[in-house]
């Protein structure tokens, strides 16, 4: 499917929610799916189409870093359960913009990198807005219910890897960090989240993006014309 197009039919159909709050959108995968890339470009089309956007990520929800590694660094039951702050997601983003939600909120609480809070002012959002929230694991649970629009990227594991040895060199400081912190820690959660989450079966939608230039859109029902 052309990119282009599939951003559109995502916008449009997020923009045809007729919801008394913002609609929160979310944009799950794992780590190197395309998660943030997709998210920018459903957020600059739902402004073309006229709504007031709000963008925001799981990495302003980090935990502090001695409590996303109190299992060990390289722990993969400790990147799943440790690594963000659901609560604070919660009651600073998500329930001020859901039902009967006051539209005040911020858009983080912690800078993993500083490993330091972060003072994010209040805001107050339009009722007609939308919140485009991208991030791993946010389609597990105890979070489910609070988006109006679930987007799961699906990505294979070998082409994420790939992408991350590219992408993430300067965080972890060498392609071999990389490599280590990957097989060890974040694909091992990532595969245990959807063993126990089933994040796919729960989205509304399917992005897969194993090629960006060549994504499929996958709606319920249509797996079988994918093949899978």
């Amino acid at each position: 499917m052309e990119r282009r197009a599939l951003v559109s039919e995502l916008a449009t159909a997020i923009a045809d929610l007729e919801i008394d709050h913002p609609v929160r959108v979310a944009v799950d995968g794992v780590g190197a799916a395309g998660k943030t890339v997709l998210a920018d470009e459903v957020a600059e089309e739902l402004e073309r189409l006229g709504r007031s956007v709000i963008r925001a990520g799981v990495d302003g929800f980090h935990h502090p870093r001695d409590v996303r590694y109190r299992l060990g660094p390289l722990s993969p039951r400790g990147y799943y359960l440790d690594s963000f702050d659901h609560t604070a997601m919660m009651s600073c983003l998500l329930l001020p913009l859901g039902p009967g939600g006051s539209l005040r909120y911020r858009i983080a609480t912690y800078d993993f990198r500083a490993d330091a809070p972060v003072d994010a002012p209040e805001l107050v959002a339009p009722r007609d807005a939308v919140l485009v929230f991208d991030g791993v694991f946010v389609l597990r649970p105890e979070l489910r219910r609070h988006w109006d629009f679930r987007i799961f990227v699906d990505t294979s594991f070998d082409v994420t890897l790939e992408r991350a040895m590219d992408r993430d060199t300067d965080l972890f400081g060498t392609p071999e960090d990389v490599r280590e912190r990957y097989l060890c820690r974040y694909i091992p959660g990532e595969k245990l989240y959807l063993r126990e989450a089933s994040p796919r079966a729960h989205a509304d939608v399917v992005v897969e993006n194993d090629d960006p230039l060549d994504p499929a859109l996958i709606w319920p029902g249509e797996a079988s014309l994918a093949g899978i």
